[in-house]
């Protein structure tokens, strides 16, 4: 059974006021609606995607609305080496000192298909993305968020990572691995004090990612990605302390 957000939650001016927090996917979907909104509340948000073009846009949209100055850092976590994610860790240290926030918002999938049917490149892709670049960023920015006193990872899931599906290939394959991670490794980061690691189902939302997997479905009927961002921001602020280990939905 996962959890629940609180119902009705509204977070309060200035949650993640003084914070810095690096978002994947940064760039469309909802890790542009967690961009613009952590902003929104304070945080130094990180824009972390693979398309410069689409980074560059949330950033003139902070600035304009008045947040704190972000960053940009381009990556294409599909080729990504731990090379890459070990330098990005050194850049975020050194530019900023700390580290109170990480959302994995970045997904990939080209269409869902059969198992025996998926591409062999297009299974590693999946598998690159969706799991193994999560795993290694929160891995190498792990020292940076136990320094912190109040520092929070969010691992985007799916419905299908808690209740696996036919024809959903590696994108349903990682997104349970990721529930299995954020078990075991929240039990392993039980003792640091006010470090916590949740995964978060966002429901069903109007994005281009879901209208390419979801071919026959009215995607235009679905609420946009601004309706699972309270979710997040709860998650990042200090209202979720105590909370490890859990699998939360949108309330």
């Amino acid at each position: 059974m996962s959890a629940a957000i609180p119902a009705g939650y509204t977070p309060a001016a200035g949650l993640l006021q003084g914070r810095v927090v690096l978002i994947t996917g940064a760039g469309a979907g909802l890790g542009r609606a967690t961009a613009l909104a952590a902003a929104r509340f304070g945080a130094t948000v990180i824009l972390l995607g693979r398309t410069v073009k689409k980074l560059e846009a949330v950033f003139d949209e902070i600035e304009a609305a008045g947040g704190p100055q972000p960053a940009i850092y381009p990556m294409n976590l599909a080729g990504t080496t731990w090379a890459d994610i070990f330098e990005l860790a050194e850049t975020v240290e050194r530019e900023f000192g700390r580290l109170d926030g990480l959302v994995h918002c970045a997904a990939h999938f080209k269409g869902f298909t059969a198992m025996t049917e998926e591409a062999p490149k297009d299974w590693l892709e999946g598998l690159q993305v969706n799991l193994t670049a999560a795993y290694s960023l929160t891995r190498q920015c792990l020292p940076l968020l136990q320094q912190a006193r109040d520092a929070s990872i969010v691992f985007v899931t799916d419905a299908v990572g808690r209740e696996p599906k036919a024809l959903r290939g590696s994108y349903g394959v990682a997104k349970y691995a990721l529930e299995g991670l954020v078990k075991g490794w929240s039990q392993e980061l039980g003792a640091t004090p006010g470090l916590r690691i949740n995964s978060y189902d966002p429901g069903a939302m109007r994005t281009e990612l879901r209208a390419r997997g979801f071919v026959a479905e009215e995607v235009q009927k679905l609420p946009g990605p601004d309706a699972a961002v309270a979710g997040l921001l709860y998650l990042l602020g200090p209202d979720s302390a105590g909370i490890n280990g859990q699998a939360l939905s949108r309330s």
